[in-house]
């Protein structure tokens, strides 16, 4: 079960855990801030709105205690609200504007600047963020000179053995996938007998896809009643476990990787090239 501000990330890599004289001196060449994003948004009758910050929060809690004890990535508080204007209308929904949060989130980036931190990892769990943060990531690197990386956790895969294709491709909000990870993390906080399967009528389509190939501007209510697409109800805490243990250790590997990535070595590769 995921507790919050307890483990290696909450005790030893939560950057505002430490004093303005620590954050000063730590050594920051190598070192990586990440900046969970979310969203609180309805995630049909059975998940809680938390759903999207909450799966954030307890999958770099379990990554970062995998982490090489001198591996300098550190963690801010989670940014808990985002642009989930498609669910607004369901109860729960609480959306920040597009402009508000990429301003939220160049001013934090500006801030880590100014403290000497030069890498930053966006770190999302809320798919209605997905464009906006790819745009904003380029924008701070332009502003400030920083390395700025985006990373949503379902891309590096994991799952591909426990969740149906079906599932993967339109289970999108609050189905199996979603819903297994939160009964693995958080059991009391899943109503299992609201769960529900809606599965959005788009395989009939060849090029058409929810987020994938050719996508289409959508609100929650253009493809779903009930605010779920996907089967929740099917969702077990076996799968999420064996998900999250998954997702953990390949994020701990491409964390580190982060840490010595450097874009001057990109030129260099051409040169040689």
């Amino acid at each position: 079960m995921f507790l919050r501000y307890e483990g290696t990330a909450w005790e030893t890599r939560f950057l505002p855990r430490l004093t303005s004289k620590q954050v000063k001196e730590l050594p920051k060449e190598d070192a990586l801030v990440i900046l969970p994003i979310g969203a609180v948004e309805q995630h049909g009758s059975h998940l809680p709105v938390l759903t999207d910050t909450l799966i954030g929060e307890a999958t770099l809690t379990a990554a970062l205690e995998k982490l090489n004890a001198e591996a300098q990535v550190w963690l801010l508080p989670p940014v808990p609200y985002g642009k989930s204007n498609e669910h607004l209308g369901l109860p729960g929904t609480i959306s920040l504007s597009a402009a508000t949060l990429q301003g939220v989130i160049l001013d934090i980036a500006e801030s880590l600047k100014l403290s000497g931190f030069d890498r930053l990892l966006l770190f999302n769990t809320h798919g209605g963020n997905t464009d906006l943060l790819n745009m904003v990531a380029r924008e701070i690197r332009i502003r400030s000179g920083m390395t700025v990386f985006y990373l949503s956790p379902s891309s590096l895969g994991g799952a591909e053995d426990v969740i149906a294709p079906e599932e993967l491709e339109y289970g999108i909000h609050g189905g199996d996938y979603e819903t297994s990870i939160v009964k693995a993390i958080k059991p009391g906080w899943v109503q299992d007998q609201f769960a529900v399967k809606e599965i959005p009528a788009m395989t009939g389509y060849e090029f058409l896809t929810l987020e994938g190939k050719i996508r289409f501007a959508w609100r929650m209510a253009d493809i779903s009643a009930s605010g779920v697409a996907g089967d929740a109800t099917i969702a077990t805490a076996e799968k999420g476990i064996i998900i999250m243990e998954r997702v953990a250790g390949i994020l701990a590997k491409a964390l580190q990787e982060l840490c010595t990535f450097k874009l001057s070595d990109l030129d260099r590769k051409q040169v040689e090239a």
